[in-house]
C-alpha cells in the first residue's frame, strides 16, 4: 500500500493527483448542493464578434451545479461566426469542450491524463526521476484523443437535459413576476414558477413598452440566441 501511494504522490504523478483529488471534492460538493451563490451572473464569451453564448443558464441567479454545468454550444460558435474560427475554437470543439458540460469534460480528461501517467510511470519505474515528467507531458496528448472518443456518447444524454437532470422547461406561454423594470432593449429578471419551483429567467419587454417590477407578465417567446425570453403585460 505504501508503494501504492508513493506512486500516486511521486514528484512525476503528484500534481495531477492533487488535481484530481480537487475534482472530485468539487463533484461531491456539486452533487450534494453544499453550496448556493446567490448572484447575478451574465455569461458571454468573446467570439470574433462578441457574440453572446447561451452557457445554459436560464436565470441571472446563479447556483454551484450552474458552473459545473455551464456548457458554450457549437452552433453559437459556429453558426453566427463572422469570421474563421481561432485555433483555441477549433481546440475545444473537436475535443468535446464545448457541446458538454465543461467541467465535465474536462474531469473526465484529468483522470485519462493521470491514470496514463500513472499506469505507465508505474510499469518503467519512472515515477521519480526525469523521464517521467516526459511521459508525463506525452500522455496529455493521447489523453486527449481518449477523452474524445469516451465523452462523445454522453451530447445526446446531455443534451436533453437541463442543469437538474429532468426534462427543460417549457417556459413559453407561462406567466412571470418581473423583478425588475424593464423598457426597450433593457434585460431584467422575472420569476417562473413551475410546479413549485421558483425558477429565475432574463426577460426584454415584447414590443419595448415599459413594465414596471412586480408586473404580472406572459411569456411570448424566446430569443434566437436563447439567451433571454420577450414578455408582455398579463391582462386576466
Amino acid at each position: 500500500m505504501s508503494d501504492f501511494f508513493n506512486i500516486l504522490f511521486s514528484e512525476v504523478n503528484s500534481v495531477l493527483s492533487i488535481l484530481l483529488i480537487l475534482l472530485i471534492i468539487y463533484w461531491i460538493i456539486t452533487m450534494i448542493g453544499g453550496l448556493d451563490f446567490d448572484l447575478d451572473f451574465d455569461v458571454e464569451v468573446d467570439v470574433d464578434a462578441d457574440i453572446d453564448v447561451d452557457s445554459g443558464i436560464e436565470g441571472g441567479n446563479m447556483d454551484f451545479q450552474d458552473i459545473s454545468n455551464a456548457e458554450v454550444n457549437q452552433e453559437d460558435v459556429v453558426g453566427k461566426r463572422r469570421k474563421p474560427l481561432k485555433w483555441w475554437q477549433i481546440f475545444l470543439i473537436y475535443f468535446n469542450f464545448v457541446g458538454l458540460p465543461f467541467m465535465f469534460t474536462f474531469t473526465c480528461w484529468i483522470f485519462i491524463w493521470w491514470f496514463t501517467t500513472v499506469l505507465v510511470t508505474a510499469l518503467t519505474f519512472t515515477y521519480d526521476n526525469f523521464i517521467g515528467f516526459l511521459v508525463m507531458l506525452l500522455a496529455l496528448f493521447p489523453a486527449l484523443f481518449i477523452n474524445k472518443i469516451f465523452t462523445t456518447p454522453f451530447k445526446g444524454f446531455f443534451k436533453n437535459l437541463n442543469k437538474d437532470g429532468d426534462a427543460p422547461i417549457d417556459y413559453l406561454g407561462r406567466q412571470a413576476l418581473l423583478l425588475s423594470s424593464i423598457s426597450e432593449d433593457k434585460m431584467g429578471n422575472a420569476e417562473v414558477v413551475v410546479e413549485g419551483n421558483s425558477n429565475a429567467i432574463y426577460v426584454k419587454s415584447l414590443d419595448g413598452a415599459p413594465l414596471a417590477y412586480g408586473t404580472q407578465v406572459l411569456i411570448i417567446k424566446r430569443s434566437a440566441d436563447h439567451n433571454y425570453f420577450l414578455v408582455q403585460a398579463y391582462n386576466d
